[in-house]
């Protein structure tokens, strides 16, 4: 028998208090949005909470749990009804009677199983982005800041999930509990390696956004500073020509040029102008510029 509560309302979860029976912490924890992955023995069932992954947005990765309460002849589930894996489930058990009639913990598996099949699509996406801002990383674009700080988040939060789910599903894989037979705890030691695979490209997805931030914020001091060395350059040049103006500004006398008043002018104007060009190719030289 498998009890599917999506989206159950306060009458609908107290069938886990009768005619279930289930102890009152495990029925407070599916009550509750939001729990880590755990794997816990009580008298007469296993309870256990694992986590979908889905894109909620193309920009935004979210996280749901799913409860499991399994029995000897029974399995019931609670989520909040937007699980992919459970409705595809769901879909092939109204097909194949032969689902339902594996047995409880079978059923349980295959849940758990189409769960981590789904995390494959979320994880190739994570890749893209990455991918995309990688590319991004040497613009110095403004906006590539605040999304590679959302994904970290995202990443952060993914890793949190997917740390104690692995070890939940170790412990399934080494048939811990009485109810897992052989057969089956060789089916969760696959689904574990599948899990051990998504959280070590968490964590190197989480590298290679470091990485991009790095490069980034190294691709804006380097713009920076080619935009101070033309300020420089720029201030230095001037800075001869200020001198030479303030002083042929003066109203003192001060020793004529070769030619008549008229000439003084081109005279100054000449030598700023060669001061400039001297100045430049010095530069240029020293390859300042």
């Amino acid at each position: 028998m498998w009890v599917d509560l999506a989206q159950p309302t306060d009458a609908e979860l107290g069938l886990l208090v009768d005619p279930f029976a289930f102890h009152p912490l495990s029925v407070d924890d599916a009550r509750s949005a939001v729990q880590f992955p755990k794997i816990e023995q009580y008298p007469g069932y296993l309870y256990v909470i694992l986590h979908d992954l889905e894109m909620a947005s193309p920009h935004q990765l979210a996280t749901r749990d799913v409860d499991f309460f399994v029995g000897h002849s029974y399995l019931v589930t609670v989520h909040d009804g937007s699980s992919v894996a459970l409705s595809q489930i769901r879909t092939a058990c109204g097909r194949y009677d032969r689902m339902m009639a594996d047995g409880p913990v079978a059923l349980f598996h295959r849940i758990v199983d189409a769960i981590v099949d789904h995390y494959r699509p979320v994880m190739d996406h994570l890749e893209t982005r990455i991918d995309k801002m990688e590319e991004e990383a040497y613009d110095g674009s403004d906006s590539l800041v605040r999304r590679v700080i959302r994904l970290r988040r995202e990443l952060s939060s993914t890793r949190r999930i997917m740390v104690p789910q692995r070890d939940v599903l170790a412990r399934l894989a080494r048939r811990e509990f009485p109810g897992i037979s052989d057969e089956l705890s060789f089916r969760f030691r696959d689904v574990y390696d599948h899990v051990v695979r998504v959280t070590e490209e968490t964590l190197l997805f989480q590298d290679r956004v470091t990485g991009i931030l790095e490069v980034h914020l190294a691709a804006v001091s380097n713009r920076l500073n080619q935009v101070m060395k033309v300020l420089t350059v720029m201030s230095t040049i001037f800075l001869p020509l200020t001198v030479l103006t303030g002083m042929w500004g003066m109203n003192v006398p001060l020793p004529h040029l070769p030619g008549g008043p008229d000439a003084q002018f081109w005279w100054v104007l000449g030598i700023m102008l060669s001061l400039s060009a001297g100045m430049l190719v010095v530069f240029r030289r020293l390859r300042w510029i």
